[in-house]
């Protein structure tokens, strides 16, 4: 079946010779003269990708990709910046945006081409990774008909990849579902009053995030952000309401995630107001590697991370890991740490 694509260009010479180019290539076109006919045809059509000019009349092409990654039926779709080379500064903030890549104009046929096959193969391998993870979804909940429908719902909806550094949302956003870690790792943060961050929630695959703002309808406590390229699903709330109000057991466990959520949190205060500097850092560690349990892959980790997760100021860590590294405890190798003695690192005392 071909692959449908929408290019949002206001040059229509250039907006002309891509349709042309991707037609002959086989693919079923769409084509916007600028961002607001963009997002519409968007949305009507649901195209398999989108090509998209930055600066351009009515919406520009920042605006566009906010408007889509805000709705649900278009925050999936891989989106590739057309962009003048003077303008290549502003690639940052794209790709921070959740854009997928960008061509710098001008290109050619074969640039442009190679550029939407690698994004589609790469769209086609995270979907094939997704219903494999769904399959993993027996170890958080028991086998009935509410676990069934569960995965009913998260098959019907659409993945949607982040890049590290990449906001998930925001403290203060409403809680409009949950979302469901594929891959990946996600930091949860609070920043105080003096602008350090306090790390409040780490999660790795097949761990869900804002259990707390969904179930108490309030909007998010902590900003979610992306440490790897990490791929989410996002339940929207209406649909979960149904499936806890209909399947009581489903319930449960949702509740029990919830427990599980806060003991962890009164936990990690706990240990950042009476335990030292080296308990807080060995326990760190061994929570970082249960998360990363293939032996000897070791986990990449920045310092700044490290302060927010154990309340230590980044010098304290710098020092600490330095110890742990000449007592043969870790390896480190910049960013990268793997542990060598996890034993002693879990039973070290204050």
């Amino acid at each position: 079946m071909s692959k449908n694509i929408l290019i949002i260009e206001d040059n229509d010479d250039i907006r002309e010779n891509v349709v042309e180019i991707l037609e002959l290539a086989g693919f079923n076109v769409h084509q916007a003269p600028n961002g607001k006919n963009g997002v519409d045809l968007a949305i009507h059509h649901h195209p398999d990708l989108i090509l998209c000019d930055i600066m351009m009349p009515e919406l520009d092409g920042f605006g566009v990709l906010y408007m889509l990654n805000k709705n649900p039926e278009t925050e999936h779709i891989p989106f590739i910046f057309l962009t003048a080379r003077t303008e290549r500064f502003d690639l940052r903030k794209g790709m921070e945006m959740g854009a997928d890549d960008y061509l710098a104009k001008p290109f050619d046929d074969l640039e442009l081409l190679n550029a939407i096959d690698i994004r589609l193969k790469k769209q086609m391998a995270q979907e094939k990774f997704y219903s494999k993870s769904l399959d993993r979804l027996h170890n958080l909940f028991s086998k009935n008909d509410g676990l069934s429908e569960l995965k009913n719902i998260i098959q019907e909806r659409r993945t949607k990849a982040f890049k590290k550094n990449q906001v998930i949302y925001y403290e203060g956003d409403k809680g409009n579902g949950l979302y469901l870690l594929l891959s990946g790792k996600v930091k949860c943060i609070k920043i105080a009053k003096d602008g350090r961050e306090l790390m409040t929630g780490l999660y790795g695959r097949d761990e869900y995030l804002g259990i707390n703002a969904m179930l108490l309808n309030e909007g998010h406590s902590d900003t979610a952000t992306a440490m790897e390229d990490s791929i989410l699903c996002m339940i929207p709330r209406e649909l979960l309401e149904k499936l806890l109000n209909q399947f009581p057991d489903v319930a449960r466990e949702f509740i029990k995630l919830l427990a599980q959520d806060i003991k962890e949190k009164e936990e990690h205060l706990l240990q950042m107001a009476y335990h030292s500097v080296r308990k807080k850092m060995a326990e760190a560690m061994v929570r970082l590697q249960v998360q990363h349990p293939e032996t000897g892959q070791g986990f990449r980790i920045s310092r700044e991370d490290l302060a927010a997760l154990t309340g230590m100021a980044t010098e304290f860590v710098s020092r600490t890991l330095t110890d742990f590294k000449d007592e043969g405890l870790i390896g480190k190798k910049g960013s990268v740490i793997t542990i060598l003695k996890l034993e002693e690192l879990a039973k070290m005392k204050n």
